[in-house]
């Protein structure tokens, strides 16, 4: 047979072989996780494995042993911003999350290597932190393996690691979210251009912390002369409610329920009850 005809066969049995392939479920499917915190953005991205009854912890994943908390690719973690880990600054950036389990303890790993294919590759020189952290047996089994983020605040979770009847979780954060945010509000309400979302997401900030309540007053003032609604006549009204203003809170108060019960927004005409119940009252 001369090279021609070999070169063709190979081709033809190479095409064959391809068509033939069939695509099936994988084992331990891959997932992406994201989540907002705070100013920043935590996006995960891990393969899951399946108890498919065996004894996972102990057993199919040793206990003492370096595993890459999942399946395949190391599973990596990445932060858009700095935050705090543990208590551990973590710089923004993708990190590979190892873990250690054991019986009683297991140890967490933030690894500046997040494409390893396993953990065989595994690095020490290459951790940026490392804590450990008492695992716990949830309520309900766990088939296949699940990270998730629990217990949230406006700027901290706990990330949830979760296989089996086993369960580690350790706290996410970030620091000084309420001064980044002063500091973007005095950058855009001090333009000559700021617009009338810039003052009303700014004094609204203002209310919900408690602070400078004079100028949050004076922003959303603002807003209402250029846009007489009755959501902006209600941040002036629970603004001056919580000076207690109530010589500006109740007329604007009842303008914008005026304007919410023409709208039909329900929500709006209880709030705006709140802040007349609590001028009646005298504060």
């Amino acid at each position: 047979m001369n090279r021609f005809l070999k070169n063709l066969l190979f081709i033809i049995l190479a095409s064959s072989t391809s068509f033939a392939q069939i695509n099936t479920p994988a084992a331990s499917p891959s997932t992406t996780l994201s989540q907002t915190l705070g100013l920043t953005k935590i996006t995960i991205d891990y393969s899951r494995p399946s108890v498919k009854g065996r004894k996972i912890f102990g057993d199919l994943v040793p206990y003492g042993k370096v595993w890459r908390t999942g399946a395949n690719k190391i599973t990596s973690i990445k932060f858009d911003d700095e935050v705090y880990v543990h208590g551990a600054v973590m710089k923004a950036g993708s990190y590979g999350l190892y873990t250690i389990p054991g019986k009683s303890e297991w140890t967490i790993i933030f690894n500046r290597d997040d494409k390893q294919w396993g953990s065989y590759g595994y690095d020490i020189n290459k951790d940026v932190i490392r804590f450990n952290v008492q695992p716990i047996q949830p309520q309900e089994f766990t088939e296949k393996m699940t990270i998730d983020f629990v217990e949230f605040t406006p700027t901290s979770t706990e990330l949830s690691i979760k296989w089996e009847s086993t369960e580690v979780r350790f706290k996410i954060e970030q620091r000084g979210v309420d001064e980044k945010i002063m500091a973007e509000i005095a950058e855009k309400t001090a333009k000559p251009d700021a617009t009338t979302d810039t003052y009303f997401s700014a004094a609204d900030f203002y209310y919900q912390k408690g602070v400078k309540l004079d100028q949050a007053l004076t922003w959303a003032n603002k807003v209402v002369e250029k846009e007489k609604e009755y959501w902006t006549y209600q941040l002036v009204a629970r603004i001056a409610a919580k000076q207690n203003n109530c010589a500006v809170a109740i007329p604007n108060a009842e303008k914008s329920m005026e304007l919410a019960k023409k709208a039909g927004d329900d929500a709006y005409i209880k709030l705006n009850q709140a802040v007349l119940a609590q001028c009646k009252k005298g504060y």
